[in-house]
């Protein structure tokens, strides 16, 4: 083990270890890997390159290591996560129709917010956001949805991680993010301007399941200059409302 007792996990268990060590979606080094797994490096080392060698995990030409395409298509198979592709599907290409710029479907998975779908017109704007992708909560307008509706004790999970400022609109102090929580729950939609990414702007709101519960967001990631357009927050509103109901019917 990384300190040197001896370390009694089967392999599979050590094999789950490198798995866990991207629970927050990060790209890690070898040796952060191998810190968080409390393995030792060579073992590290060997274990990673069998998640390449499978695709579970790609590393990159700076040597750190993400998750690859293989997992997200095994968790994107999930009856849940399917499920809600298929409902989403004919809101999200109204939502594209409409507006030309980037709609997304996100779910939470920890502390992250994991993208679903994306569908995007030729002239939207740049952004990191892909299926697959893991982003912070705090940081997204999806993500920030999805922290409004988490149990009890999320947000403080989250300040415990000492939330990154990606860019000086990004919230990362608590009375910052309770205000903008509450006001989430409020309103019903999330509006970011320039959080994580320079130049764009962001609108989600919430779906919903038949019990009532939050079990996604959808959004719409444009220019920024088109901030102030009233056509985002009701067209996402109608989609969130759209989904929810697909869902409730079983359509």
């Amino acid at each position: 083990m990384a300190g040197g007792a001896q370390d009694d996990r089967s392999v599979a268990e050590r094999v789950f270890a490198i798995a866990d060590a991207f629970e927050r979606g990060d790209e890690l080094t070898l040796s952060e890997v191998a810190r968080r797994a409390d393995l030792p490096v060579s073992t590290a080392h060997r274990l990673l390159a069998e998640w390449v060698a499978w695709g579970g995990l790609l590393r990159g030409d700076d040597g750190r290591y993400r998750v690859g395409m293989k997992l997200w298509r095994l968790g994107a198979r999930q009856p849940t996560a399917r499920k809600l592709r298929e409902a989403a599907r004919p809101y999200l290409d109204d939502l594209l129709e409409a507006t030309g710029e980037h709609v997304h479907l996100a779910v939470r998975d920890g502390l992250g917010a994991v993208y679903l779908e994306r569908l995007s017109g030729p002239g939207a704007v740049r952004v990191i956001s892909d299926v697959g992708t893991r982003l912070p909560l705090h940081a997204t307008g999806v993500g920030l949805v999805l922290l409004a509706y988490a149990p009890s004790g999320t947000l403080e999970e989250v300040l415990a991680q000492n939330p990154r400022k990606f860019l000086p609109n990004t919230l990362t102090s608590e009375k910052e993010l309770r205000a903008r929580l509450a006001s989430i729950r409020t309103t019903g939609v999330s509006r970011a301007v320039e959080e994580l990414t320079r130049g764009v702007f962001s609108v989600a709101a919430p779906v919903r399941d038949a019990a009532g519960d939050v079990v996604a967001a959808v959004s719409i990631i444009a220019h920024a200059e088109r901030a102030a357009e009233p056509q985002f927050v009701l067209g996402v509103r109608m989609a969130a409302r759209g989904i929810s109901a697909a869902l409730v019917s079983g359509r």
